[in-house]
Parts: C-alpha cells; structure tokens; sequence
C-alpha cells in the first residue's frame, strides 16, 4: 500500500544522497557528475508526480503524514506545583495538503528543468551540484514540514547553498548580489524564528493529567499550535490550569504577526523590501535564477497562507487592506519599471515583483477563490519565470549580451527559441488558454468583492504587462538580424526538452485548471473554516 512507504522522507533525502554522491565521484568527470545530480533530482520528481495522482482531495494528505519526535530537552518545572514534568520536543514532522502539494510539485518541476539547464555551469561541477542537490533538499522540507522548528531549519538550509551558488557561478557582480541576499533573508530569518519562539512559548503546549498532577510538553507542531488558537477561551482556560503565566495576548498576535509579515515579505518580495532579488536575477547563473524566481519566491507566500491565515487569522484580516495596498504597489511598481528597462533579466525581474503583488491581492481577499488564485498564481508563475530564465541562459550562452538593444532578428537564426520566447511572454502577460490567466483571474476576481477599487487599480498591472512583455519579446525576434548573430545555431536537444516541457505544462494549466483547483479546493476547506471561526465571518 502507498501509505506504507515512507513516500514523504523520500523525497525529502534523495537529493541529500545524490549530494552526497556527488562528493564521492571525480571532480573531472562532469557527464558522471551531471548524470547523478539528474537521476537524484528525476527521483523526488518521480514520487511527486506519484504523490499527486494517488493524492485524494476529499480525505486529504493524512495517509502520508510522517511524525517523529527526534530529540525531547526537560525544562524548569517550577512554574507550578501541578506541573509534574515539562519539557520541550523536536519533532520530525512532514505532511501534505491541497495548498503544500501543488508546491511540492512545481519544487520537483523546476529543480529538473534547472538541472538540464545547468549544462552551461563551466567550473567547478562537483561543488555545484552538490550545492544544487542541497538547496532542493531544503526546498522539499519548506512545504512538507509541519513543525515550526523543523520549517526554520529548512528554511535557512536554502540560504547557505543559494550564498555560494550566486557568488561563485555569477556574473560580475555576484559577490555583491550574494552578499545582499544573505544580508536581507538573514534579517527575513531572524524575525521569523523571533516570531516562531513567541507562538511556541505561549501556545505550543500540549498538557497530559493525571492524579498527581500535569506532564507538558511544547513543541512547534502546527497542529498543536492550530489546535491551541482554534478556541482562544479553551485555550487560555487550559494554560491557566497547568499554571503557565505566558499567554498568547493580543499584543503578542501582533507581534508575531508583524514579525512573520516582515520575514515572508521580505521572500516574496514585497516593496520597498525588494531589492536583493533584482540582484539575484541578474547575476546569478540563469539555471540557479530559475529556481530562485520559479520556487524560492513561493515560500514566502507559503510561509504567509501557511502561519499567517492559518495561526493568526484574526490579525491577517485587520490588515488585508494593508495587504491588498501592498499588492497594488508592488504591480503598478514592478510594471512601470519592468517597461523602461534595457537589460531583459531586469525586465523578468520586475515582472516577478508584478506578478507576486497579484498573488498578494489573492492573500488580501480571505475567500475559496482568492486564495486558490494566490496559490495558482504562484505555480504559474513558477512554470513561467522559470521557462524564461531558461531561455534566457540559451540566449546569453549564444549571443554573449541580455541588452535589448544589442538583440534583435533572433526569430531567422534561432526560429526554435524564438517561438518557445514568444509563447512564454504571452503567458506572462495573461492570455487566456495560458496558465498566466488563470491566476490573474482567480485572484482578481476573489478580491473584487470586497475590495472593487484595489481590484480595478491592480488590473492596470495587465497593460503594463502588455508592453512591457511584448517590447522585450518582439525587439529579441523580429527586427534587422545582428550580423554577428547570422550563424548561431538553434537550441540543443538537452536545452529543447526542458523548454517543451514546461511550455506543456503551461499550456496544460491554461486549458485544463480543474488538476490544480480540484486539489486546492479541500486543502483550503479546513482553513476557510478556521478564518471564518476567528474572524467572525
């Protein structure tokens, strides 16, 4: 039976044993090398494909959830005479739902795509795919983890490889950019395990009695935490009769609130807290700035859905106004500037800006269809971005330059990127039949009930997109051919098959959403329930 097997653990460790690997085999030998660091990357992608068919939206992830308590550390226990023992858990703890499982997937997508684009890495192969395999390994445990704790750990797992990855394998200013990188997401870091330890301190206990009195244990389970917080008066009874003096008080909500807002905004990225990420997409090699761009991004919009409307509902709800504003300005922003640029990886990366303030206005709206578009949109834009940078490393591996104005008349001696370009900025800009769409319309529409105004502001984002999207695209393809770009030759084979692969999947999400939405419908049931609970709605 499928529940027998440890599926989860699986993908969570076989890019960590194709790691290590990795540093087992010759340094010279790079076709060994890239082999392995396929094959343990094909792995994970093969039992998420699997996990996806066999997932069944009505009963939910429960018959794959994997809980172990790995390490038990006792704690001072004169908080009170009733209090027998107490002591605080580590746990490992990985399950999935309809919101973590199509991220998982996209995860698992993506990280083979930037395998086979990783064909352009030039040095260094053996530490580079070691580093590759130990970032999706972190990955993996962002959205399969459900313990705070074990969230944190690989959270900050994905900080160390994405450092040297940016400063070794970029551009000429990689030093800078990944310094800048570790700068903000260490700050983005710092606040979310201050917010973490607040959340666990007040409201992750669970409390056993017994005639002599009550054993405690905290821990930074999501389900205890979830548990805890579903009934504020049930819960303050419980830490009263165990004798905790630390509530979780309005005050503290907001505080942990803000803190998470902060470290996950910071992720996404949120204006004005944005911009590390330009530098990250312009000088870190494309195959690392696909996974960056296509799943990295996503984890801070997980981390929001996940503890925000999730743990602290009532405080995501007084500030969705906020929220959605944020939203708008990061649109509005990231277009305009997305329309004046000049070098066309700053182009994608204010589109990414753009594009995340639509997932934002899905956060803001509290409803089915809103938070359905939000979690959408992230794997659409996902597919897209990363497809983009794709092309974008087959185009400087070719003509050497990203500036538009260096390119042009691609479309005569490059048909094949040419097209497979097109089809990716129309997909970035919206058009319907393309995954873009579907994202775009869900979130709109999920906000548009309480909030017409923001809705009609941000849809303004779309024309920007529009120009910006097919100004860059129609001045690479069309246009006088560059007499030094007469010769060069099309997309290889091991280019081809990523580029058709996701413009499949794109094409695939854009005709048929029922494979994500279905998913996603159950997952968001429980925490609809929840907001509206805590809310009052």
């Amino acid at each position: 039976m499928l529940e027998d097997i440890p599926v989860l653990s699986l993908i969570l460790l076989s890019p960590l044993v194709g790691a290590l690997l990795v540093l087992l085999l010759p340094a010279q030998r790079s076709a060994w090398l890239r082999t392995a660091a396929l094959v343990f990357t094909l792995i994970p992608l093969a039992l998420c494909l699997w996990l996806f068919a066999a997932y069944q939206p009505g009963v939910g992830g429960g018959a794959f959830a994997e809980h172990y308590t790995w390490l038990t550390i006792p704690l001072n226990k004169e908080v009170d005479t009733s209090i027998t023992s107490m002591q605080l858990a580590f746990d490992y703890s990985l399950a999935v739902d309809g919101i973590s499982l199509p991220l998982l997937l996209l995860s698992s997508i993506v990280s083979a795509m930037a395998v086979l684009a990783s064909v352009h890495i030039r040095k260094r192969w053996k530490t580079y795919y070691a580093l590759f395999l130990l970032l999706e390994t972190g990955m993996y445990g962002v959205f399969l983890a459900r313990d705070l704790i074990e969230f944190f750990i690989f959270f900050e797992l994905t900080l160390i490889p994405m450092f040297f990855l940016i400063g070794i394998w970029g551009y000429f200013g990689r030093e800078k950019a990944a310094t800048k990188f570790l700068v903000y997401n260490g700050v983005g870091s710092a606040a979310m395990l201050l917010g973490f330890l607040i959340l666990i301190a007040t409201a992750g206990f669970t409390a056993v009695g017994s005639d002599s009195g009550f054993a405690v244990q905290f821990s930074g389970s999501y389900d205890v935490l979830l548990k805890n917080l579903a009934d504020p008066a049930s819960y303050a009874n419980n830490a009263q009769s165990v004798g905790l003096g630390v509530y979780l008080s309005g005050n503290l909500k907001w505080t942990a609130f803000i803190l998470l807002l902060v470290a996950f905004g910071i992720k996404i990225p949120i204006f004005p807290l944005h911009t590390w990420m330009l530098r990250v997409h312009t000088e870190a090699p494309p195959s690392i700035v696909m996974i960056h761009s296509g799943v990295l991004l996503k984890m801070g919009v997980y981390g929001l859905i996940r503890f925000g409307a999730g743990l602290l509902p009532a405080q995501l709800d007084d500030w969705s106004t906020v929220i959605a504003l944020l939203g708008v300005i990061n649109i509005l922003y990231g277009a305009v500037l997305a329309c004046v640029q000049k070098e066309f990886k700053l182009v994608l990366a204010y589109s990414s800006i753009s594009h995340m303030g639509i997932v934002l206005l899905g956060l803001a709206s509290l409803n089915e269809v809103g938070l359905q578009g939000a979690v959408y949109q992230s794997v659409s834009h996902g597919l897209i971005s990363a497809l983009l940078f794709l092309l974008v490393g087959s185009l400087y591996e070719r003509t050497g330059t990203t500036q538009l104005e260096d390119l042009g008349g691609l479309a005569k001696s490059v048909p094949f990127l040419s097209g497979i370009l097109l089809t990716a900025g129309l997909a970035s800009l919206g058009l319907p039949g393309l995954s873009g769409f579907v994202g775009e319309f869900l979130a709109f529409l999920g906000l548009f009930g309480s909030m017409k105004w923001m809705t009609a502001i941000g849809v303004l984002g779309i024309l920007f997109a529009a120009v910006y999207v097919l100004r860059s695209v129609l001045g690479i393809t069309f246009g006088p051919v560059r007499e030094r770009f007469v010769g060069i030759k099309d997309a290889r084979f091991i280019e081809a098959v990523p580029m058709i692969a996701l413009t499949a999947l794109i094409v695939l999400l854009g005709v048929y959403p029922s494979v994500l939405t279905d998913v996603m419908q159950h997952g968001f049931n429980g925490l609809l329930e929840h907001l509206q609970q805590r809310t009052g709605g």
